[in-house]
């Protein structure tokens, strides 16, 4: 069995006391790790403001990273030298790296249903999900039964991107098959209550009711197929399904639909977006149901249907038009009048 380093599991700890989600608990232990490796495991308390420097100059030039991701990387060392080590990092003087803006793949209407068709079962609901909602599939998949409201149709998102929630909106044509997959859930739930098992719940929660596990609103709409052991108390319990799971069959789906594009997870998302912005929702609308902090994140879908939001046309389209209602006219003059 691999030893576990106590300085990692001490940063561990102090995120976990601090509330931290277990996303940004991975991550950020992922880039502290990778920032001791690159610099053939000194420990940072012997390095500083150089060695931050010179690794996130490796991540841009070596590596080829995002600006978004040498962002985490630098936020995660920023808690490590800030809140563990106790000895803040200020004027690094450094710019994060840019690279040109690149629109996201959307696909059309008729695209994303024919993706949507070569699908079955959980795995097609979880897409139609995706789709109909505007969720990212992390959203999606750690959906809770109390997270869909029927007589509002709307999705509630818990803890979304930047521990936000949200509301959403729910697709009517998906409620019958919401219904049955809490049916198919909560049956789940009651066979693992018989053993003292329940689905994973927040750690903070499951200490002021320890019975809440068998409460059937904080049921997985989409529950794993097996038990394991919380990531932080080591309890038996049963999580949701891994995203994998989705990826792959929504893999498999693009290529049986023979849709040329690069189709991800996120595609139905960016989809859900654009479509709202052409039947012509207003912006801010789509920005909320997004849960996007900035509306300049949410405008990158105008620049995908080549039009604004607000509705304004080409030039060459204004001309053509103007020029057939004039031949029309034209035509109309040329007409002999008949009189009675």
């Amino acid at each position: 069995m691999r030893r576990k380093s106590p300085f990692i599991e001490s940063i561990r700890r102090t995120m976990r006391l601090r509330g931290y989600s277990i996303r940004t608990e991975q991550s950020y232990l992922y880039w502290i790790k990778n920032f001791i490796r690159f610099h053939k495991r000194r420990h940072p308390s012997e390095m500083g403001k150089e060695e931050v420097v010179e690794y996130l100059s490796y991540l841009a030039s070596d590596r080829h990273v995002t600006s978004n991701t040498q962002r985490i990387a630098l936020n995660a060392l920023m808690f490590l030298y800030s809140k563990i080590l106790e000895q803040p990092i200020t004027n690094l003087g450094f710019t994060l790296a840019t690279k040109p803006r690149h629109l996201p793949t959307v696909l059309t209407a008729s695209e994303a249903m024919s993706i949507i068709d070569k699908l079955e079962g959980v795995h097609q609901l979880i897409v139609k999900m995706m789709y109909g909602s505007g969720l990212r599939v992390s959203e999606a998949m750690g959906l809770r039964v109390q997270d869909i409201d029927f007589e509002q149709f709307s999705v509630t998102i818990r803890n979304g991107k930047g521990n936000k929630d949200r509301v959403t909106l729910l697709s009517r044509n998906l409620v019958d098959k919401l219904y049955e997959q809490i049916a198919k859930s909560l049956i789940i739930q009651e066979k693992d209550n018989l053993d003292g098992i329940g689905p994973s719940m927040p750690v903070a929660l499951s200490k002021k009711y320890p019975s809440a596990y068998r409460n059937p609103s904080w049921m997985f709409l989409f529950p794993s197929v097996g038990v394991c052991n919380h990531p932080v108390n080591n309890k038996l319990c049963r999580h949701h399904l891994h995203t994998t799971i989705i990826r792959k069959a929504l893999k498999r789906a693009t290529e049986k639909a023979n849709i040329h594009k690069r189709v991800t997870c996120h595609t139905f998302r960016h989809s859900f977006a654009t479509q709202l912005l052409e039947s012509g929702t207003d912006i801010r609308t789509v920005q909320e149901l997004l849960g996007h902090t900035d509306v300049k994140t949410t405008q990158i879908y105008t620049h995908i249907i080549g039009k604004h939001y607000a509705g304004t046309t080409s030039p060459l389209d204004r001309v053509v038009e103007e020029a057939s209602i004039y031949a029309i006219f034209q035509k109309i003059d040329r007409q002999p009048t008949h009189l009675n």
